[in-house]
């Protein structure tokens, strides 16, 4: 039989054997609820970020990519060689792609402010479509609807060599006031292109671009040594505005171009 002093003794010390198991279970409680909340909220996490990267099921059309934006603080590359001082200067635009790629852009206008001709110099980037025929967005350049097809015009011999010429098919005011010209280079990536109204005639027309192309100069090549080996070249073989010497209209080629685009 225990004594008293034994049982007293002996109370305390299960008492603070008691708290101190009922204090684990509290702090081992809060530790597995703590650790419950914690993978609950990666989940959540997890789940917004997959939702970000499942694509839209109510609207088919594909996400808003970053695309051609004005560059205004950059400077103009190219130039047209005045024929005489009382020539009106082009509005010169300058477009950059975020993928690479820039775009010169001269436009000419009448005094009613309708444009009657344009030049585009494009240097490829990372973000140029291969696949895109040359010629998808001439039509549409050119004032025309852009599902309007256009048919090969024949060729005209300029400093950068035979240039592609294209017209709208069938039968219209348009189908015969404006002619679209296209030229592709490979080394380096470059895309000579645009339209022109000018010239009365054919021939005419034909000779206004030779003409506007074989005065295309470099100002800067951007530290693009092709470029300028580009331009270089091409102003050994540079000739005046002569109607007759740009006009390359050859009659058996060009019956094998006809046909729509």
């Amino acid at each position: 039989m225990q004594s008293p002093e034994a049982s007293t003794a002996v109370s305390p010390t299960r008492i603070h054997l008691t708290l101190l198991a009922f204090a684990d279970e509290v702090v081992g409680t809060l530790a597995r609820l703590i650790a419950y909340v914690g993978a609950l909220a990666l989940f959540a996490i997890l789940a917004l970020a997959a939702l970000e990267r499942l694509p839209d099921w109510h609207d088919d059309a594909p996400a808003d990519k970053p695309g051609w934006g004005v560059a205004g603080r950059s400077h103009p590359a190219f130039a047209l060689s005045r024929l005489d001082s009382s020539e009106k200067t082009a509005s010169y635009t300058i477009l950059r792609h975020p993928e690479g790629g820039r775009r010169d852009v001269l436009r000419w206008a009448d005094e009613a402010g309708r444009p009657v001709a344009e030049l585009e110099i494009y240097r490829q980037g990372a973000g140029f479509d291969v696949t895109r025929p040359a010629a998808a967005d001439l039509a549409a350049r050119m004032g025309l609807g852009a599902a309007s097809p256009l048919e090969q015009a024949g060729l005209i011999d300029t400093k950068f060599g035979p240039v592609a010429l294209f017209r709208p098919v069938g039968p219209g005011e348009g189908a015969q006031a404006c002619l679209g010209y296209l030229k592709r280079n490979e080394e380096p990536a470059l895309q000579i292109s645009g339209f022109s109204c000018l010239g009365n005639t054919m021939p005419g027309r034909r000779a206004a671009i030779a003409c506007m192309l074989n005065r295309l100069t470099l100002l800067a090549s951007g530290n693009d040594p092709k470029l300028a080996e580009m331009f270089a070249h091409a102003e050994l073989k540079r000739r005046g505005c002569d109607p007759v010497g740009a006009d390359w209209l050859l009659g058996h080629a060009n019956a094998q171009l006809r046909g729509a685009l």
